[in-house]
């Protein structure tokens, strides 16, 4: 089984076990012995590493890693130091800097905010080069979906944060009454004027965090 940390191994021993994931577990293994496939298999579960369960105050849903060489590194929407945003993570920080007033930030690693309780947790965890959604319906999605019900079972007072469509089809998953969910478009350029600019999230979350004594976010530290 795979080793995140003793908190997460505990939680999701049962997903880990499934047959839909063992299942998956072969097609990774075929796939990366085969294909170029990102991030690197020791980065998949980086969400985890770094924003331990007990840490969870937020969560980031996002669709699937970045599929260009160097970009994926485990975390929704991240990438590493010293490689170009790509275009939704410009508009994350042009959103967030109209909201705080604060600079854009230069990089676009967002391990900062993981650091802080932030779970950067994708639908689909792995991809093939040059190939969005490549491996959508093997078996990700389960997984993913069992860990936002997880979360919602067991914490209270999380900021789920869903933006476009495929993560606001996680909304039912999600147990209202205990958590506040944020929706609204994609920040990708094709919808961010939809409804992404403009939505408040940053500073939503924070009012709800300090709300609920929880410490907030510093957003433009990454």
């Amino acid at each position: 089984m795979v080793k995140i940390s003793e908190k997460w191994d505990e939680l999701l021993s049962g997903l880990f076990s499934s047959e839909s994931y063992l299942s998956l577990r072969e097609f990774l293994k075929k796939e990366y012995s085969t294909r170029t496939i990102y991030p690197s298999m020791f980065d998949i579960f980086n969400s985890m590493k770094m924003t331990d369960f007990d840490d969870v105050k937020v969560v980031i849903i996002g669709q699937d890693p970045y599929h260009e060489e160097g970009q994926a590194m485990g975390l929704s929407f991240s990438v590493p130091k010293g490689i170009e945003k790509p275009p939704s993570l410009q508009n994350i920080f042009k959103e967030m800097a109209a909201e705080l007033d604060c600079d854009i930030p230069e990089s676009g690693d967002l391990s900062g905010w993981a650091k802080q309780g932030v779970l950067l947790l994708n639908s689909v965890l792995t991809v093939r080069a040059h190939a969005a959604n490549s491996h959508k319906g093997k078996g990700w999605e389960e997984f993913t979906d069992g860990i936002i019900k997880i979360i919602s079972e067991k914490k209270e007072n999380v900021v789920f944060i869903l933006w476009g469509g495929n993560a606001r089809s996680k909304k039912p998953l999600i147990d209202q009454n205990k958590h506040l969910i944020l929706e609204s478009a994609h920040p990708s350029p094709l919808s961010a004027y939809n409804g992404f600019f403009g939505c408040g999230h940053f500073i939503k979350t924070n009012e709800y965090l300090i709300k609920h004594k929880k410490l907030p976010i510093n957003w433009s530290k990454l």
